[in-house]
């Protein structure tokens, strides 16, 4: 048995089933391409399953993403709200300006 102690998993949050909807891929098209069943990657999809160190890097490399934009352990919020947040207001192209509005 391992010295490292053993306690309660900690969710692994992913994106498969939003970039595998957004590059028009099937559920069994992605398992082909990933080497695993098609009931393997719907289990990825809702969390019921964490994938292995592997099978992450290969899921990463079918959308050319690193495993940071697909896996978190923390839940993703939209894709949307990330692309387009606002920003701060000491960002904001008339902070550049003086003052000036």
């Amino acid at each position: 048995m391992s010295p490292v102690r053993r306690g309660d998993k900690l969710p692994i949050y992913n994106r498969i089933g939003v970039l595998r909807a957004e590059r028009k891929l099937t559920r069994a098209q992605l398992a082909e391409m990933v080497g695993v069943n098609v009931q393997s990657v719907g289990a990825l999809e809702r969390g019921d399953n964490y994938p292995s160190l592997d099978l992450a890097f290969r899921i990463c490399a079918v959308f050319d993403l690193p495993v940071e934009a697909v896996f978190s352990r923390t839940e993703f919020g939209a894709m949307s709200a990330e692309l387009y947040r606002r920003p701060d207001s000491h960002d904001s192209p008339t902070s550049d300006l003086g003052g000036a509005r």
